[in-house]
């Protein structure tokens, strides 16, 4: 089915995803015309507004689903940096029913901003795709049905969490809607991830982008800039591997600490000094300068709500540090893509691994019992209290 069937409404223009275009004429390329409206980045918004004929707002959903290194699959304690409650506002309230956390995230954002002319469903807090399959699809299929403004889906997950049965799924869906997988990669250097308690190496994420790449969805990288003992060269590094592996967008957060979490426990007794303002504005135009012009840029800072957040409290300025990004981009003469160095082989040239999905996460996912957090009876998806 085309997407646009759904949508009559609202302008869509879906261009092929997870390649690096030969083409660069930004009249050619939709994803390159940033460049003529003089902007210093692809940004996400303005980028969502050329293809959707206007605004589009996120719409964040928690679906109850947890993460494998949480509940023991391939470790325990999860990321080190992590509490969903600041990460995601579905995650700061009881956990209400799908459809009732989609229908007031609407209303919200509605009155927040002026026409607004669709929402994407976006599964955000823990891992949304370590479920069974076929509930999954029930969860998925249920969000962009409810309401005819939902244009698309936004899915954040693991590198680990991706087996086929879950692409097909997703490949399946972006026939008929925009679909957007999101991984957190978070860095290219095992050292890092060891550091967070990922429970997965790079290896992972190279596996899951290479065997997802050209399948009608968008791939997107989370990235946290300033994790301890990785270097500006090592940050560059993961810049890199943004245009060697064809991600079709970018997640970009500076590594920030909340209450309750083994990182705020570290940044408060001052084991741990998170990046100054300055080096992380210097770092994230110079991660820009090195990624594809055509990847779309979907944040440049991450923050969490002033009750949970301890440090740095610089985040919380966020219209000021974007401004702050564009100056130095302007005051470089530079832009997105300035220093990108293409690979020698193409993202849509390399071959498609077999599935290395770990075996206790592919079980759960294609063997196991339904979730008994989400309890389906028909086309209800109700969550416990």
């Amino acid at each position: 089915m085309d997407p646009r069937s759904r949508h009559p409404h609202i302008l869509t223009k879906f261009s092929q995803m997870a390649t690096v275009p030969k083409l660069i004429d930004p009249e050619i390329n939709e994803r390159l015309k940033w460049q003529s409206e003089k902007l210093p980045f692809n940004a996400f918004g303005a980028s969502l507004r050329r293809q959707f004929g206007g605004r589009i707002q996120r719409v964040s959903i928690d679906a109850g689903f947890t993460c494998p290194n949480v509940d023991g699959a391939v470790a325990r304690g999860g990321c080190n940096f992590c509490d969903n409650r600041s990460f995601s506002p579905s995650r700061r309230v009881r956990l209400k029913q799908v459809s009732e956390q989609l229908a007031t995230g609407i209303e919200t954002v509605t009155k927040r901003y002026d026409k607004v002319a669709g929402f994407i469903a976006y599964f955000q807090p823990a891992t949304n795709t370590y479920a069974p399959v076929e509930q999954l699809e029930e969860v998925f299929r249920l969000a962009i049905s409810l309401d005819p403004r939902v244009v698309g889906l936004a899915v954040g997950t693991r590198p680990d969490c991706v087996p086929e049965s879950v692409l097909t799924l997703l490949e399946t869906l972006a026939r008929e809607t925009y679909v957007s997988l999101e991984f957190g990669m978070q860095t290219i250097h095992d050292a890092g991830l060891r550091w967070m308690n990922r429970a997965h190496d790079h290896a992972s994420m190279i596996n899951a982008i290479d065997r997802s790449r050209g399948r009608g969805f968008e791939c997107c990288s989370h990235v946290i800039l300033g994790i301890p003992g990785e270097t500006h060269a090592m940050m560059m590094e993961t810049a890199s591997e943004i245009g060697r592996l064809g991600f079709d967008a970018v997640k970009i957060h500076n590594l920030y600490a909340v209450l309750g979490t083994p990182l705020g426990d570290q940044v408060q007794s001052g084991e741990i000094v998170l990046m100054q303002r300055e080096e992380y504005i210097h770092t994230v135009v110079d991660f820009l300068e090195r990624i594809p012009a055509e990847v779309i840029v979907e944040r440049v800072s991450g923050d969490a709500p002033s009750s949970y957040l301890i440090e740095p409290k610089w985040c919380l300025e966020k219209s000021s540090l974007r401004l702050a990004i564009e100056k130095e981009f302007k005051r470089r003469g530079t832009c997105q893509g300035s220093h990108f160095v293409a690979p020698e082989i193409q993202p849509d040239q390399r071959p498609r691994p077999a599935d290395e999905t770990p075996e206790s996460i592919r079980d759960q996912i294609d063997l196991g019992r339904r979730l008994p957090v989400l309890k389906m009876e028909k086309n209800a998806v109700r969550s416990q209290d």
